[in-house]
């Protein structure tokens, strides 16, 4: 926000120096980021008087003069042509460095000696643009006095930094407001006389707001036989001096207003408003519009529009339309001043790309009492700089009128946060210079209601900075923060949680973080049965994207699009996991359940393109030796494999479900053709799942070292035939049923289908350890143990022995 010195001046009497003003407005928070001096260090550019203006004799285009400055007659050579003899003008006299460090210096120009230089407004940084010199009014100033001085322009200008909360110091008056209430001065609103005619505005012109939730607020006023011309001199100085470029008087008073007031205005020609009429309404889908920058919108029913009676004339709160800017030969004006929805405003202005000083200011959102206070500031300077007349009223639409809630504020509870002791007075006296109304409450609080200009002020602890702010934070008294070492110690669950990644990173496995947010249809993508419960995701109030619009009650989709998007980038050898958070509803109205788990997935290659090593791909036991190192690091027995029933994204007859004892705990497999197809990945992929929360409490944190026997051990093998159906495991299963703790060790060792092999059987070959923490064991002691084992082996599962 660009606003000068000498400007806030006509809103608030300060006596404070410009680095004092500076220094006082960053105080307040509202960050001064740089300050010009207008006119500084050109005090020899003075006025002058042309008292001999002739040819050059060696030039046909330029001019020798003889100039007064006050003191001495100089001799100019000038290429202007739009001045004559005795005009008044701006020299500048040798020495002089104008904008972009331009050094004027005595000179011969086509054999002329020319002493100094007749300045443009270009040259003088006044304009972008000029077409002559400059050529004042006749006895402006004393001859020698500085031009800037004799144009009160000598000013400061500051570029303030504004937080996007402090919407209102988008004006000139919200900045002087701040000013004011600081010092503790009277604000002066800035005002022109508004004369009304007797033709009354509801004959002449019908405002109709269909959508009043994007536009609770709209007021327009009529104004004809105006005159479409340049503006005064005062108002494109003040425009240009806050890098505003002048068009034409009308536009130029709206664009003023706002910047003065921080309400932005439109003004259209009413002769081109079909039926004289303004429809507020939402755009079709697909509707075409042209805006003033010429360039053809293609509308959403998200967008707001204003209509006349056939068409869109502008889109709200961003930009006028074409087809009803105001022209040279307009004469008749509907002035509009309205509050639109920000939400709104900035989805439109963020859709077409159109960031405009309009949008700025209602994106961070207006004050809605300011809506009729802009418009008849705009239409009084109109009235009074365009001529014409004023229509008797104002259409004034303001579908839900309402004063904001008031807020229990504690005197007492400010003192505390900001760490200072104000008296309670005091405090009230901040808020009432705020503009605030307070009013008693109860046990020693006030009812405050902050103006419609604070949006931002919404509670409590909104009060208390703004007392904070305003008394000064200079005076909050510095002080050490009291605080305590504390060495928390990681507690188990998060230990094991450390314990397990480093273990699968040590098993070459690499740790991923996905968004704990997906799509709505993740779910559908691993084909759950319609009543699992992890259909049920939790939907965002908010969300960025539709993709990302559910929280996820399942890592897997999650894994799956990371490993579809690795191949995709020919990234084809993938041992990838994840151990974060999944979102499952809560019963009734409980909090959502928030369980740990652990999913992981390999495919490609088992040892990479090594050449010492064969090129195996991974399978099954691969994923499942990577649950079993997990497994067995956290010393977790009772584990069984059970292929009964298995998830819908696994592959029938390759994957299984793992039990510790009788708790479910996870599964593993590879994963489902559809699945791979519903993720485009198109070569296998082995896929396991752990709850890590269950894993936790079956852990065991003390392992049982037994030492090995001192007595030799003796093995057996047993060679069978069984059923394609029997599970290797219901065989070592009844071996162990046999509870013998001569036993160590159970071992399946080879698996065979081929010749000698009957269709639907295989083989399978057990090597049995026996051993004694007592005695040799005896040759006979063995036979009657492994014979029993046999015999079971036989009667339970009726395997063929070889």
């Amino acid at each position: 926000m660009n606003v000068t010195y000498n400007w806030l001046k006509e809103f608030v009497d300060f006596h404070e120096t410009p680095e004092e003003l500076a220094a006082l407005l960053t105080m307040l928070g509202l960050e001064v980021e740089s300050m010009e001096k207008l006119g500084e260090g050109m005090d020899s550019i003075v006025v002058a008087l042309v008292e001999e203006k002739r040819q050059h004799p060696n030039a046909d285009k330029l001019s020798l003069c003889r100039v007064n400055n006050g003191t001495e007659l100089l001799d100019i050579v000038c290429g202007a042509q739009n001045f004559k003899q005795g005009d008044i003008v701006a020299l500048a006299q040798i020495g002089s460095v104008l904008p972009g460090d331009f050094k004027i210096k005595k000179s011969k120009i086509r054999g002329e000696e020319s002493c100094g230089m007749l300045c443009s407004e270009k040259e003088l940084g006044l304009a972008e643009e000029s077409a002559g010199i400059i050529v004042l009014p006749p006895q402006c100033a004393p001859l020698g006095t500085p031009v800037f001085t004799a144009l009160g322009l000598k000013d400061t200008l500051f570029e303030i930094g504004l937080t996007p909360n402090r919407s209102d110091c988008l004006s000139a008056i919200g900045i002087a407001r701040d000013i004011a209430a600081k010092l503790d001065l009277k604000l002066k609103y800035p005002g022109s006389p508004v004369v009304e005619g007797a033709q009354k505005v509801e004959s002449i012109i019908g405002v109709t707001v269909e959508d009043t939730d994007n536009c609770p607020r709209y007021a327009a006023r009529y104004l004809s036989g105006c005159t479409i011309a340049p503006s005064p001199e005062w108002l494109v100085k003040r425009l240009n001096t806050i890098g505003v470029r002048s068009i034409n008087n009308v536009v130029d008073i709206t664009n003023l207003v706002m910047m003065e007031l921080g309400q932005p205005l439109h003004a259209f020609d009413c002769d081109r408003l079909a039926g004289h009429r303004i429809i507020v309404r939402t755009a079709q889908e697909g509707e075409q519009f042209t805006t003033l920058d010429n360039q053809l919108r293609i509308l959403t029913s998200t967008d707001l529009v204003i209509c006349d009676a056939e068409r869109p004339v502008a889109l709200a709160g961003v930009m006028g339309g074409l087809n009803s800017e105001i022209e040279n030969t307009t004469t008749s004006i509907l002035l509009e001043s309205a509050f639109f929805k920000p939400a709104t405003i900035r989805k439109t202005s963020k859709k077409v790309g159109l960031h405009t000083e309009s949008s700025h200011r209602f994106e961070r959102g207006i004050d809605i009492d300011n809506v009729a206070r802009a418009l008849d500031r705009a239409a009084g300077l109109i009235v009074e700089l365009a001529g014409g007349v004023l229509a008797h009223g104002c259409i004034d639409v303001y579908s839900d009128k309402k004063d904001r809630a008031a807020i229990t504020f504690r005197p007492e509870k400010a003192n505390k946060l900001i760490g200072i002791d104000l008296e309670r007075d005091a405090i009230i006296n901040i808020l009432t210079r705020l503009e605030c109304r307070v009013s008693p409450g109860s046990d020693g609080s006030v009812l405050v209601v902050p103006p419609h200009y604070r949006i931002d002020i919404e509670r409590e602890i909104d009060l208390i900075e703004e007392i904070a702010r305003l008394n000064g934070y200079d005076k909050i008294p510095a002080t050490m923060p009291h605080a305590r070492v504390v060495s928390d110690r990681a507690t188990r669950h998060q230990e094991i949680e450390k314990q397990i990644r480093d273990l699968l990173v040590n098993n070459g496995m690499t740790e991923i973080i996905n968004f704990s947010f997906t799509a709505p249809d993740a779910a559908r993508k691993l084909l759950l049965t319609d009543d699992d419960p992890r259909h049920l995701a939790i939907k965002l109030v908010n969300p960025l994207v539709d993709e990302q619009s559910v929280m996820r009650t399942t890592l897997l989709p999650g894994l799956l699009e990371t490993i579809a998007r690795n191949i995709n980038y020919r990234s084809l050898d993938l041992k990838l996991f994840e151990m974060r958070r999944v979102y499952l509803p809560g019963e009734a109205e409980n909090m959502p359940q928030e369980p740990l788990c652990l999913v992981g997935a390999i495919t490609g290659s088992r040892d990479g393109d090594e050449w010492s090593r064969p090129n195996e791909l991974v399978d099954f036991y691969d994923a499942k030796g990577l649950i079993e190192t997990v497994l067995d690091f956290l010393d977790i027995g009772g584990v069984s494999w059970k292929t009964e029933d298995p998830e819908t994204y696994f592959h029938p007859g390759k994957s299984s479900r793992i039990y510790a004892g009788r708790e479910y705990i996870g599964s593993v497999g590879e994963l489902h053709p559809s699945v791979q197809k519903n993720f485009q990945i198109e070569k296998p992929v082995y896929c396991f799942e752990l709850n890590i929360e269950k894993i936790v409490k079956l852990s065991r944190t003390k392992k049982t070292i037994i030492a090995p026997s001192r007595f030799p051990d003796s093995s057996r093998d047993i060679a069978m035939l069984v059923p394609e159906e029997l599970a290797a495991v219901k065989i070592v299963e009844c071996i162990r049923a046999e509870k013998s703790k001569e036993i160590e060790n159970v071992q399946i060792f080879d698996v065979y289908r081929g010749n000698g092999v009957p269709d639907g059987h295989k083989s399978i070959a057990v090597r049995i350890k026996y051993r004694s923490f007592e005695r040799t064991l005896a040759e006979d002691e063995i036979a009657t143990l492994h014979n029993k084992i046999v015999e079971n082996l036989i009667n339970k599962l009726q395997v063929i022995v070889r």
